[in-house]
């Protein structure tokens, strides 16, 4: 059946390398500081707590699980991405590798991971920057504050600060990535650097007495809080949909999506075990801003105000960069006619996918605006995993299909490398709630209605065979 046929790999590189299409202007260290920018946000400063109060302080012993997980993905993404440097990720992987249909049910999947994550990162930089105006005497309308209901006993009606971020990180998007990776890489350089100095200054006030019970709720609880912290890296794989900007991808793409994946796992587990070692674990329910709490534990009132600053920044260059790479997926799917072609139009000045990225900023930033974040966040981590268990299983296919293809990085132990990818992915998928379960399921089962309804039709590989 066609929808099973894979797209011929030469023809998708051939493509990448047409004049006319998008700008090679990043190196190795954009994409590196790219990465960390996807991942150091919502997770550090505000996950941490969560994960504190589910697996107490073995929460370090939860992020390196997570880390492991995403490490055995990443090396099967920059295997990949060094052999295939075509917009798209994981979405272009399996379209040369599992067929049309795989590779429309993961590129949806991905729409809705990238999409609800700049919505979710979105709602909590409004928290943040609110409370920031707060400090500063400046309270904003209550309609105005967040989605209706998300505040009890406040009638919000739209979240105007999640809403504006989205529109200023879209309106830099659209200028070029060149542009958007020079504002990425100072707001990451200046984050990283106060997620240093909390680890320098608070690592002074630790009590090792809040360590123990190092594991109070069982092995178990450890790995809920690894399937819920797993949000803390989603990111790294973001690097990948850059691959036609990258000026020399064979080299660079690895190098970025294993360095960041490695920069962030050191400061995530240094910042856990900091944290939990100054403030008892249970003290951190219900807290919104877990790192700053440690501070203000330790009579360090003032570095609390930088982490608050990094946090709006963190946050920031997470929405800038995975907004990028959903507009990536989009352009990528659009140019195989599985979408509206509209979506693959590169603006003749700046070099970008102007309308989808202007779709995909006001889409979801309204969605940020009238959305509460719980429901937001309930289908990102499960449509991860899914997509970093398909990848590992790509390569596998591939190494068979194609053993001749030149490979600049080769993830190492093939097929036992993927193998344990597909493991820890699915093993944290199974402590997911079965709520997430249903929803993504109606989520993929919409994605096959359009798929034979749409995008079947008007698909470029159907249309020559």
């Amino acid at each position: 059946m066609s929808i099973f046929r894979t797209k011929n790999l030469d023809t998708m590189v051939a493509d990448s390398r047409t004049p006319g299409g998008l700008k090679k202007v990043l190196g190795p260290m954009d994409l590196i500081l790219m990465g960390i920018g996807a991942i150091v946000g919502t997770g550090i400063f505000v996950l941490t707590g969560t994960g504190a109060v589910t697996a107490g302080p073995a929460l370090t012993l939860s992020f390196i699980i997570a880390a492991v997980a995403c490490g055995f993905a990443a090396l099967c993404y920059a295997e990949f991405a060094s052999s295939v440097p075509v917009a798209g990720s994981i979405y272009t992987y399996s379209y040369v590798t599992l067929g049309e249909i795989v590779a429309w049910m993961i590129g949806w999947d991905l729409l809705l991971e990238y999409g609800l994550a700049t919505s979710t990162v979105a709602v909590g930089w409004s928290g943040y920057f609110q409370s920031l105006l707060k400090g500063i005497g400046v309270v904003l309308p209550e309609a105005l504050r967040a989605a209706p209901g998300a505040i009890p006993g406040v009638n919000s009606v739209f979240n105007l600060p999640a809403f504006l971020i989205m529109m200023v990180l879209t309106f830099m998007l659209s200028l070029g990535v060149r542009e958007s990776a020079r504002v990425n890489n100072i707001m990451v350089l200046i984050k990283t650097g106060v997620v240093l100095l909390f680890i320098f200054v608070g690592v002074n006030y630790v009590k090792p007495d809040n360590w123990q019970p190092f594991m109070p709720f069982g092995a178990g609880s450890v790995m809920s809080a690894a399937a819920l912290v797993f949000f803390a890296f989603i990111g790294f794989d973001a690097v990948t949909s850059a691959a036609e900007e990258v000026k020399n991808p064979s080299k660079d793409l690895p190098v970025g999506i294993i360095g960041s994946l490695a920069v962030c796992t050191v400061l995530y587990v240094a910042v856990a075990a900091i944290m939990t070692g100054i403030v008892p674990f249970m003290n951190f329910k219900g807290v919104d801003h877990p790192v700053s709490l440690a501070l203000q534990y330790a009579g360090q009132d003032w570095v609390a105000g930088f982490v608050d600053l990094a946090a709006i920044l963190g946050m920031s260059t997470v929405i800038l960069v995975m907004a990028y790479g959903q507009t990536r997926i989009l352009y990528a799917m659009s140019r195989d006619g599985l979408l509206p072609k509209k979506l693959s139009t590169v603006h003749p000045k700046y070099g970008t996918p102007y309308f989808a990225t202007w779709m995909v900023g006001i889409i979801f930033g309204l969605i940020a605006a009238v959305v509460p974040l719980g429901v937001l966040a309930e289908l990102v981590n499960i449509g991860t995993l899914a997509a970093f268990s398909l990848v590992s299983l790509a390569v596998i296919i591939l190494r068979k299909k194609r053993p001749d293809l030149h490979r600049a990085f080769r993830c190492p132990g093939v097929p036992v490398v993927p193998a344990l990818a597909i493991i820890f992915c699915v093993a944290l998928m199974s402590f997911l709630s079965a709520t997430t379960w249903i929803a993504f399921g109606v989520w993929l089962l919409l994605g096959l209605a359009v798929y034979f309804g749409y995008a079947r039709q008007r698909s470029l590989l159907n249309k020559q065979a």
